[in-house]
């Protein structure tokens, strides 16, 4: 059974925090000489092409040579120092390194543009010091865990094994965009935090259409080449909570024949960063995950010990319910499982002309709403799986009634519904500009009217069709158009006496970048933003709804 580590610290409470530790407990290195665990030696290790990395390497006391945990981070390699002593007791030697362009390695800052291809130098270089034994893991949480798959995706004959928290399938589906919708507060805060410059953070929101470089960096297109087992922690409130599902689903079902079969995941209920509102989840775990499972993990694999970790099942999943501070429903819980997503059934909710929810269509031969989109008066962000601030379940009433802000919701539940995989939300369109958003929210109504944020997600119009280059297309003011925003993966149940809410608008800013709605090239910035009017159907032949993965099975 996977055991949660309930005492590796408090959340943390801003994004850089998150981030730090996030490297202290998913990456390490240090030491050259087998004294003390806090020993250390720094080395700059060449890579194809002569750039320099600065690498801190750890070994533990005693005779090696020893199994080695690698790390690889853009926040500074020596934010490791304070665990290694956690490996060394265990008898792993650690390797700590500033990936290049960042601190003390030489190179271009291009977050992880040259990943693929420094991680397999750096995993090689390991495998020919002394103090190695030929048995490498890599590991590391957010940034860290995207160069642990980087490197992964380049196959290095000697890395055996890996742990991923929080880090996702592909930056341009899951990270850089949505739906066609860069990620503002999360991808461009973070991108400021690293010392992009403002000129290239624009580039990167210019390129929301597929290109050669994004398929040549991207860990999506190179998931082929993973031969070894991961272990994937992910956290339901978190920012890369799909692509924990995706990186395991596909590694270990569809992958390359060597890894398939052998991966793991346990999907928490924890965000990056603290949660915030008024809900808590017992026993969900944190972004750093649990050390000693990650423990079990190399010792399984990198010494060959049957520790039995592979004997058990090999999906653990939280699934959230009622959680009101001080009133939680025991429905909150760990669930073990051989596959994700559990036996469930496709059912549509569909938007009722009376702004109700049903999981009949509607009737009526004409039904919509219209509203006003202003770029220039977005709907604020209220929680989500945002980076750092303003993560989680936050209550939705706080927004406050707008007239571009549409609610629907069911009658009041007389059972629980239990939902658990991937949604997904059809919407019938029309719009008077050439280009506008959609964003659409699933929420859990409490009794009292708490509105619970559950999943937010967007669409982009002109990527209705897809974000290859030949699938960009504006829209036809005044045509209706069947839009499918995805709507990530979650696992909720829906408890009796709430209700299931959708609520449908066209921002969420800073969460998501404000759509201009002039249908410029989207690194044009001289062309003014101008109001859209949007309209929402919801009759007979233009039937909105959402679909939600209904659980079929009892899950224990």
């Amino acid at each position: 059974m996977f055991k949660l580590n309930l005492n590796l610290r408090t959340y943390l409470t801003s994004w850089c925090l998150a981030a730090t530790l996030a490297l202290t407990l998913g990456s390490t290195v240090s030491v050259a000489q087998p004294a003390a665990p806090d020993n250390k030696t720094v080395v700059m290790v060449p890579m194809r092409d002569g750039v320099q990395l600065a690498t801190n390497v750890y070994v533990p006391e005693g005779e090696g040579p020893w199994p080695v945990i690698l790390t690889r981070t853009p926040y500074d390699k020596d934010g490791i120092d304070r665990s290694v002593a956690s490996y060394h007791e265990r008898g792993y030697a650690v390797v700590s390194q500033d990936v290049r362009g960042r601190n003390d390695s030489e190179g271009e800052n291009r977050p992880f543009e040259n990943d693929i291809e420094d991680g397999y130098d750096t995993v090689e270089w390991i495998a020919s010091q002394t103090f190695s034994d030929g048995n490498i893991g890599i590991f590391g949480t957010s940034a860290p865990g995207i160069t642990s798959n980087l490197a992964a995706a380049s196959a290095p004959p000697n890395l055996t094994a890996a742990y991923v928290t929080v880090a996702p399938d592909s930056l341009f589906y899951r990270s850089r965009f949505v739906g066609g919708v860069f990620k503002e507060s999360h991808s461009g805060g973070w991108l400021r935090g690293q010392g992009v410059s403002e000129d290239a953070i624009n580039a990167y929101k210019a390129r929301a259409v597929l290109d050669e470089q994004w398929r040549a960096t991207d860990f999506l297109f190179h998931r082929d080449n993973v031969e070894i087992p991961v272990y994937n922690v992910g956290g339901w409130h978190d920012i890369y909570a799909e692509g924990s599902l995706h990186n395991f689903v596909y590694l270990q079902n569809e992958g390359n024949p060597q890894a398939r079969g052998k991966q793991k995941l346990f999907m928490g209920a924890f965000g990056h960063g603290t949660l915030q509102g008024d809900l808590e989840y017992p026993g969900g775990g944190m972004i750093n995950g649990s050390l000693e499972e990650q423990l079990r993990w190399w010792d399984y694999w990198l010494k060959d010990i049957d520790n039995g970790i592979m004997d058990e099942p090999p999906v653990s999943i939280y699934m959230m319910a009622s959680a009101r501070k001080g009133n939680v429903s025991d429905k909150n819980r760990v669930i073990h499982m051989d596959s994700w997503p559990p036996e469930n059934l496709e059912t549509r909710y569909y938007l009722q002309p009376d702004m109700s929810l049903a999981t009949d269509p509607p009737v009526v031969a004409d039904a919509s709403e219209t509203y006003t989109f202003d770029p220039a008066n977005p709907v604020p962000t209220v929680g989500g799986q945002n980076l750092g601030a303003d993560v989680g379940p936050r209550d939705q009433r706080e927004i406050g009634p707008r007239q571009d802000y549409l609610r629907f919701s069911t009658p009041l539940l007389e059972e629980d519904v239990v939902v658990a995989g991937h949604i997904d939300m059809e919407l019938f369109v029309a719009t008077d500009a050439l280009d506008t958003d959609f964003v659409v929210k699933l929420v859990d109504i409490y009794p009292d009217g708490y509105e619970a944020l559950i999943l937010d997600y967007p669409i982009r119009a002109r990527f209705r069709d897809g974000q290859n280059p030949g699938d960009v297309k504006m829209m036809t003011p005044g045509e209706v158009e069947r839009l499918v925003v995805n709507m990530w993966s979650t696992a909720q149940t829906f408890e009796a006496g709430h209700r299931i809410g959708v609520h449908v608008t066209s921002s969420n800013y800073p969460r998501f970048a404000v759509n201009p709605n002039n249908g410029a090239a989207l690194d044009d910035s001289s062309t003014p933003a101008q109001e859209a009017r949007n309209t929402i159907y919801f009759d007979a032949n233009r039937p909105s709804a959402i679909v939600l993965p209904v659980v079929t099975e009892t899950l224990d």
